[in-house]
């Protein structure tokens, strides 16, 4: 191969100032401060040795996740950018997005994290309706979703998303559109706006709550198109929204690039990555120790890596599907050849049978899911599951 896919960083901070019952990412309750300069460190020590598997190559965007990321000292956090920078091949225009909790926001904080060179930041509004709120076990009230916001830009983002979520316990279709008319009169440049799910091995999961029905989830999610597009958001992939016009080209270029089944490198603990390597061509998935102790103790070793994965013919078609039929514009039949290393050729009869059915577009080299193929996505994803 010639070329590789585009390379991202996700970095994962394990600590929450609590829990909340729907959660299933790798978060703990933060106990020990001191743990938090310990930690930046095993980042430091993870990455260098992981630094071979891709040198040379460019990042393109940085995701700080979690947990709350927003909870790193930004002192700390200046100093831990810096040493990205001396490490890797970082570009003017690298997107650095910081994920933040409205329960963590101070107007100096979201400051420092702008001079320590945070270019985005994602807010964790998921809804403005305390009682919502307290339903999913958040930290903040309403107000201080507002008001965290409203820091943000103060601060001087102009690249803000928020997350919002819908189908939460006992809400109406009226109050998920309330929350959605608050956020964009906060003038967001880009809006994440998903189901809540409940997840195996969570508190919902044990005492799960009473949610809208089927009929009403559906409502709340069509409203919500609706909405946002009036609003001059594009819906550019299931769960996300861009500003459109002379504000636009918000799209999360991070989570565009998962989507389009391209390479990140994941530092931190539980972080998973995928990379290609060219000679011999291979996609490796690689996962790190889970619990922060472990990680933090095994981050200069081998040890720091919980398991790897070569991924096989098959298991390049089906994911590469799972993420790039989320999104509404759909691919070039080149990517799909960059990041698998297969042609269009490979999947032909698979791509007939699901345009007979309705749920792509095929045409001029272009693959892209219709309504019926994005309202139906696993249906549609079980015509690229193993053998016709």
């Amino acid at each position: 191969m010639e070329s590789l896919p585009l390379l991202s960083l996700y970095i994962h901070y394990p600590w929450c100032v609590r829990k909340c019952p729907y959660c299933d990412f790798n978060s703990h309750t933060l106990k020990d401060e001191g743990a938090q300069r310990r930690y930046l460190q095993a980042l430091i020590d993870d990455l260098t040795l992981d630094l071979p598997s891709i040198w040379g190559r460019p990042i393109e965007t940085i995701f700080f996740g979690g947990g709350t990321p927003s909870l790193i000292d930004p002192e700390l956090l200046a100093d831990f950018i810096s040493q990205l920078r001396a490490l890797l091949n970082l570009k003017a225009a690298t997107e650095i997005t910081l994920e933040a909790n409205p329960g963590t926001a101070e107007q100096q904080r979201f400051q420092d994290f702008r001079e320590a060179g945070i270019n985005r930041l994602s807010i964790g509004v998921q809804s403005f309706d305390d009682g919502r709120l307290t339903a999913l076990g958040r930290i903040h009230s309403g107000q201080e979703a507002i008001k965290a916001v409203e820091m943000a830009h103060r601060a001087g983002f102009d690249s803000i998303n928020l997350d919002l979520m819908f189908g939460l316990p006992d809400q109406s279709i009226g109050e998920a559109s309330k929350d959605l008319a608050q956020a964009l009169t906060l003038q967001p440049q880009h809006i994440s706006y998903y189901q809540l799910t409940i997840e195996p091995n969570t508190a919902f999961a044990y005492a799960p709550p009473v949610c809208p029905d089927d009929d009403e989830i559906w409502q709340m999610q069509q409203h919500g198109v609706e909405q946002l597009a009036k609003g001059g958001f594009e819906r550019y992939e299931i769960s996300a929204y861009a500003l459109n016009g002379e504000q636009g080209g918000e799209q999360c270029r991070h989570n565009l690039n998962y989507w389009q089944f391209g390479d990140y490198l994941g530092i931190g603990a539980g972080a998973h990555g995928k990379i290609t390597h060219p000679h011999p061509y291979s996609v490796e998935r690689r996962w790190k120790r889970r619990h922060p102790d472990e990680y933090m103790t095994s981050s200069q070793s081998e040890g720091r890596i919980a398991g790897r994965q070569q991924l096989s013919r098959d298991d390049l078609i089906l994911e590469f599907m799972m993420n790039a039929l989320r999104l509404v514009d759909g691919f070039d039949e080149s990517i799909f050849a960059l990041h698998t290393a297969l042609s269009s050729n490979d999947i032909s009869e698979r791509l007939e049978r699901a345009s007979e059915r309705g749920m792509i577009r095929w045409e001029g080299g272009r693959i892209a899911p219709t309504d019926r193929g994005t309202n139906y996505l696993n249906d549609l994803l079980q015509l690229f599951a193993g053998d016709l």
